[in-house]
């Protein structure tokens, strides 16, 4: 069984840096372009991995492994995607709506996880994603009935996207083969290639940027990407993929908070209603998948003592 007293409060400190985020973000996009941000916060996690591999591999000849240049590679441009999504959303969309709305990962991601032989979820799970549903229709009409807005739209892109990006995770570095700070210097890496055309018009911009936009970019790049990105993929690797998404489901309620304390924003009563709703389903459909997990794992260790009791024992 995973060693939860270690994986849980590791994963809900990345849940409670990641809600923060949102607000950082929506605050060092007022200084700079989209682009331009996720460029910075790319280039300043790799300058902080990189090192931290050659630290940690002294005399040693080999930094990363081929397989983690593959990994790397492949989880670069899926992460690359998800915070692509995300920044453009939170740019059309309140930070507290932005954090909501990515919880959505939480009931994707078992619908695409099939790590570990756990099959098919419960069909009461469809019900906690139902609910999550309505609470999104709740949370992007609250100011009267209409489609979603772009930056919302965008955000429920990047909850699909991000659900997928955390089952590969799951299932391409299940054997621990793939050490988790050479992952993330390669996906940082991967990233800041991808951003640098797209974000070189804006780099002029910020020449004139405040210590406190950097101080952000900094927050963005060194909390939110490099300790995040190492978290999550030394989690991942000791518990499963959907029990990673769903502890995660801490993240809304961080980044409602800091919308609202920090920010400024604030929540209508339908909005709050969707909030709660979002936060409920979520919660519920952890507590289905936490079931079927435990129960799958015992119906394998009743049918391996079976295999392993003699004949007439």
């Amino acid at each position: 069984m995973p060693d939860t007293r270690r994986t849980d409060p590791v994963l809900m400190l990345v849940a409670l840096v990641w809600g923060s985020s949102y607000l950082t973000a929506k605050t060092a996009m007022v200084a700079a372009p989209v682009m331009t941000v996720l460029f910075m916060r790319y280039l300043i996690s790799a300058l902080a991995g990189v090192p931290l591999v050659f630290a940690a591999t002294r005399g040693r000849r080999e930094r990363w492994t081929r397989r983690e240049v593959r990994v790397g590679g492949v989880l670069g441009l899926t992460q690359a995607a998800v915070l692509v999504l995300e920044m453009y959303g939170v740019a059309h969309t309140s930070a507290a709506n932005a954090g909501l709305l990515i919880s959505l990962t939480l009931v994707i991601t078992p619908l695409l996880d099939r790590s570990g032989g756990r099959g098919r979820v419960p069909p009461r799970f469809f019900l906690a994603a139902g609910v999550c549903v309505v609470a999104v229709g709740l949370l992007t009409s609250a100011g009267g009935l209409h489609a979603p807005g772009r930056g919302d739209a965008l955000m429920l892109a990047a909850a699909v996207v991000r659900a997928g990006h955390v089952a590969l995770v799951g299932r391409l570095t299940a054997d621990r083969s793939v050490r988790p700070l050479q992952l993330t210097s390669v996906q940082t890496a991967v990233g800041t290639l991808i951003c640098l055309v797209p974000a070189a018009e804006g780099l002029p911009a910020l020449a004139h940027a405040s210590a406190g936009t950097w101080g952000e970019l900094a927050y963005l790049a060194l909390g939110c990407s490099v300790f995040a990105f190492l978290a999550q993929t030394w989690a991942v690797q000791r518990t499963s993929a959907s029990r990673a998404s769903l502890l995660l489901g801490t993240e809304p309620v961080w980044a409602a908070a800091t919308g609202v304390v920090l920010g400024g924003e604030r929540l209508t009563a339908v909005a709050g209603a969707g909030a709660l709703l979002m936060v409920a389903g979520t919660y519920w459909g952890q507590a289905i998948e936490r079931g079927h997990r435990a129960a799958v794992h015992e119906t394998k260790e009743n049918g391996a003592r079976t295999a392993t009791t003699p004949a007439g024992g």
